[in-house]
């Protein structure tokens, strides 16, 4: 999911906690989703339905493939703590971790980045953070796979093999494409990315 960055003013004589400011905004704005990415605070509001629709139609062959049991889970919004900033995380929609990850609890609901084996992001109104800010952040973090839903472009990007700010493989899909994952991620998977992108499409009515 993509978000807009707040920029927050404070006092140079006042310590202040990006975290603090988060954990105010989520209470202020029940069901948005901030992270904290380089820095900066990044505020998504509640997905529509086209996203969550994606997401569903998205675990179903992750699920199939049996990803989800006793080596690996299939998760949604589980905090993914990055090394780009002493409060980093991101929240990704959509991980396959492997299924000890409890044991990888680092602090404030985000787990050490070592038991992600993919993260997927479905994109909103600000794609860019996707595409570009999520992207380096996700390669500092070694994170093995990154999929992004494209619904700005209509295109399914899978980035792989992390190596420092960037991601050496870089593939854009194309409805009518299919997209096989990497096996890393515990199974072979198989997307039909036109599939994916009509169901991230609204409805017609």
């Amino acid at each position: 999911m993509s978000a807009a960055s707040v920029e927050q003013p404070f006092d140079d004589d006042e310590p202040f906690s990006l975290t603090a400011i988060a954990d105010e905004i989520m209470e202020r704005h029940p069901g948005y989703r901030v992270e904290i990415v380089g820095g900066h605070l990044l505020v998504t509001p509640s997905p529509d339905a086209p996203h969550a629709r994606a997401l569903t139609g998205l675990m179903i062959p992750f699920i199939t493939a049996g990803l989800h049991g006793d080596e690996t889970e299939v998760l949604q919004n589980v905090g993914l703590w990055l090394p780009t900033g002493d409060e980093d995380y991101a929240i990704p929609d959509l991980v396959i971790v492997d299924a000890d990850i409890d044991d990888h609890f680092v602090e404030n609901n985000a787990y050490d980045p070592v038991c992600f084996r993919l993260v997927l992001e479905v994109t909103s109104s600000n794609w860019k953070d996707d595409l570009k800010t999520k992207a380096v952040a996700y390669a500092k973090a070694e994170v093995p796979v990154y999929v992004i839903v494209d619904r700005k472009h209509q295109r399914l990007h899978v980035l792989t093999d992390p190596a420092g700010e960037k991601y050496e493989h870089h593939r854009p899909y194309s409805p009518g494409e299919t997209v096989t994952l990497p096996e890393s991620i515990g199974a072979k998977v198989t997307l039909d990315v036109d599939e994916i992108l009509k169901a991230a499409q609204k409805k017609a009515s």
